[in-house]
């Protein structure tokens, strides 16, 4: 890992600029990924940017899609957040449950 001084000069040099983040959320449609404390570099390269992101992450379900599951399928709250992290949507989630009883 590079040692902030030696960071900040690379940035100049390819426009790179820090960010000051407090948390970075990424939304889908079936799931919500979280990073706390967030590094956040910006990096403009042919007129292209991207944001590098890293941090501590935290994976969270969709709380009405978790409770369609549950509804649909009469599975409590934990077995649904399995189903869904394990699917990745909310359709495949209730399959795989209602294909295992």
């Amino acid at each position: 890992m590079l040692n902030p001084r030696d960071l900040e000069r690379l940035m100049k040099n390819m426009k790179m600029e820090q960010i000051a983040a407090e948390e970075v959320v990424i939304k889908s449609a079936s799931r919500v990924i979280v990073i706390r404390n967030p590094q956040v570099v910006k990096s403009e390269m042919m007129g292209k940017i991207t944001f590098q992101v890293t941090g501590d992450v935290a994976e969270e379900s969709n709380d009405s899609d978790i409770d369609i599951i549950m509804q649909k399928t009469g599975v409590s709250r934990e077995e649904a957040v399995k189903a869904l992290t394990e699917t990745g949507d909310m359709a495949s989630a209730i399959m795989s449950i209602e294909n295992k009883a």
